[in-house]
């Protein structure tokens, strides 16, 4: 290292509580509520190289430390001339910012920091704004086919020139949103933030000189990487492989498939995500653009500040890794494919990670967490003209539970660190009152220890014409997977006017109609348990069904714990405990199991591999031809529905024919 370690220490902290404030910043002076209450934003100070070598811990979105902001830079700097003090950047463009952004509504600005005429760092921040045109209202939809459809794509532009907003690039923005005066509100946030990036690194120049600024991001880095390649030397080498599903892509009944090899050796590891499905036509996509991108990264930075605490929070971390995205493939699709609900894939890139490190270090990882992430969206008219557009909720579920913890209640910091908006605000903004948010009793995983319970939201619509969004459904199917012998956490569900002659109950939606009176439920995915449920202390679950967490029935079928009148029937217990069965390894729960019965990893590795060996424009048809051919030899209720082994075996040797063929 170049710097002194204690200065390294000082300097660390010091641009880490820079980006806090940076974040504080943009929080208190934030126009909407996914801003000043959800917290979905965050800000970093990146050095000449455009990584992040200061990130905050605890505010605004966690995982984005691994983003890159040079390629966005250099693109101005090519097409608009050189940086100059008082210049900001901007950008929402996936493909034309080289992976910062991942989709529309993410607006991410960059601002340079000069000292005597030259630049000594750059100030990053990004917001999710509440609409920037496109199909739907938020713009964010599964069913989009293509980025065009998903609103207005900025590709890196001088937002700010010489500290003047370009008037030319406003009147576009504020043409291309239905909501206007709250993007401006929250685009100036941002602007405050990065101003209060720049006074915080004039002072540290004037403190500590500018050579020095200059050596701490490298410093930094390389520090975190030391950290991040000692942890990974105490994982056992040796290659790692799990896949898991999306439930479908939205348009179809099709799961979508994601797959990861993870190649562990002297303190260094490699994620192939070969086997993983093509892209898809609908929206599900992860613009990585070929990177070590921070979608597709997350749980390993986990695992290293889980095992080393110490560790700082900046790009350095991720030294120690090297990916492999087949090119048109979910995690790596090809322009003009739609992004908009890449959240959807990235929460299942982090479950396939967490279960291939989970085969490494069995006593480290957790079960699934509950694999969904759900802003529900509420657009309604405003008497005015126009509409009113805003996140109700962002809804989550729980966390998987692990070797000696129960899984976390209601909420799941596992790719970001979104908080719930109060429902007194919610009921301010929006016409909307909300009937019950809380914890979803029974739906956690059982397991020696438990999954964390989901969420649900109930809440009646007061205006009528209003819309409803919610965006990133999954977990509807195939459960969130427990571990060494848990059980699967329960699916997740959504329901309109709930035991009433007009309830519907839905999948996935786009973009659903809802009148004055209709009551919405969601309720979330469990998460998955760990352990054998049989082997839980039975006051633990007792301790459970007061809480509201367990009921009754579950914890005598479940845990084969047996009440009374709220007392423990030991007898009863032992007896019910010593039949019970028990299982091992990872349970995935009755609908995996069927899929896999019929569609088994090897064979859809190798209709992967085939697939991508085609053209882009056929992969799709030819994927779709040929899950319809196997599928029309089972019920349309599979895999929610068992099937026989002899339809079993006849759909798996039609798959086998049509790999032959492909």
């Amino acid at each position: 290292m170049s710097l002194d370690p204690v200065l390294l220490e000082i300097l660390g902290n010091k641009v880490a509580s820079v980006t806090e404030e940076m974040c504080l910043t943009l929080q208190r002076t934030g126009r909407t509520l996914y801003v000043k209450e959800t917290a979905d934003f965050a800000c970093a100070l990146a050095g000449l190289d455009g990584r992040f070598y200061a990130y905050p811990r605890s505010i605004g979105v966690s995982g984005f430390v691994g983003l890159e902001c040079l390629p966005a830079i250099q693109s101005v700097i090519d097409t608009q001339g050189a940086l100059e003090p008082g210049d900001v950047i901007l950008t929402n463009d996936p493909y034309r910012s080289t992976g910062l952004a991942t989709h529309l509504p993410d607006l991410h600005m960059i601002e340079p920091y000069f000292h005597d005429g030259e630049i000594v760092a750059y100030g990053w921040c990004f917001v999710h704004c509440s609409d920037v045109g496109g199909r739907v209202a938020s713009s964010i939809s599964p069913l989009n086919t293509e980025i065009f459809q998903e609103g207005l794509r900025i590709p890196p532009v001088k937002l700010i020139r010489k500290g003047e907003m370009a008037p030319e690039v406003k009147l576009f923005l504020d043409a291309n949103s239905r909501t206007p005066e709250a993007n401006m509100g929250d685009i100036r946030a941002m602007l405050a933030a990065l101003a209060t990036g720049r006074r915080r690194v004039e002072q540290m120049v004037g403190q500590h000189g500018t050579q020095t600024l200059r050596d701490a991001p490298e410093a930094l880095m390389s520090y975190a990487a030391g950290k991040a390649e000692a942890v990974l030397r105490t994982v056992p080498e040796g290659k790692y492989s799990f896949s898991d599903y999306l439930d479908d892509d939205a348009a179809s009944r099709l799961p979508v498939r994601l797959a990861v090899t993870v190649e562990i050796a002297d303190g260094k590891v490699h994620l192939d995500f070969t086997g993983s499905d093509p892209q898809v036509a609908t929206a599900m996509n992860i613009p990585s653009c070929g990177r070590p991108h921070a979608w597709l990264t997350l749980r390993m930075l986990a695992l290293v500040q889980t095992l080393d605490r110490s560790a700082p929070l900046n790009a350095g971390l991720l030294r120690p890794l090297s990916i492999h995205t087949p090119l048109g493939s979910l995690v790596n699709p090809e322009e003009p494919a739609a992004t908009g609900v890449r959240h959807a894939a990235a929460i299942r890139v982090n479950d396939i990670l967490n279960g291939a490190f989970g085969l490494a270090l069995p006593d480290v990882m957790p079960a699934a967490a509950s694999g969904t992430v759900i802003p529900i969206v509420m657009s309604e008219p405003k008497a005015t003209g126009g509409r009113m557009v805003q996140v109700i909720e962002p809804l989550i579920g729980g966390t998987g539970a692990r070797r000696g913890h129960d899984g976390v209640d209601g909420r799941d910091s596992g790719i970001s660190n979104l908080a719930n908006n109060p429902v007194e605000t919610v009921e301010a903004e929006l016409g909307v009152e909300v009937l019950h948010y809380g914890l979803r009793p029974d739906s956690g995983g059982a397991g020696e220890w438990r999954g964390g319970c989901g969420m649900e939201l109930r809440f009646k619509v007061l205006t009528d014409g209003s819309h409803v969004l919610g965006r990133g459904m999954e977990r509807l199917m195939f459960r969130p997977w427990g571990q060494s012998g848990g059980q699967p956490g329960q699916p997740g569900s959504l329901v309109i006017n709930e035991g009433a002659p007009r309830e519907r109950r839905l999948g996935k939606i786009d973009l659903l109609e809802v009148q004055a009176g209709d009551i919405v439920t969601f309720r979330t995915p469990g998460a998955g348990g760990f352990g054998d449920p049989m082997r839980r202390d039975a006051q633990a679950v007792i301790a459970d069904v007061e809480a509201g967490f367990v009921t009754e029935q579950t914890a005598k079928r479940d845990y084969g714990v047996v009440l009374i009148d709220g007392r423990l029937d030991t007898e009863a217990t032992a007896d019910l405990r010593r039949t019970a069965g028990s299982n091992e390894g990872t349970v995935f729960g009755p609908e995996r199991d069927a899929w896999d019965g019929v569609f088994a990893p090897a064979a859809m590795d190798r209709l992967n591999a085939a697939l991508l060996t085609l053209p882009l424009s056929q992969r799709q048809t030819r994927r779709r031809e040929i899950f319809e051919t196997v599928l029309a030899e089972l019920p349309s209720s599979f895999p929610r529905s068992a099937v026989s082994e002899a339809q079993a075996e006849t759909a798996r040797k039609r798959l086998t024919a049509a790999l032959q063929k492909l």
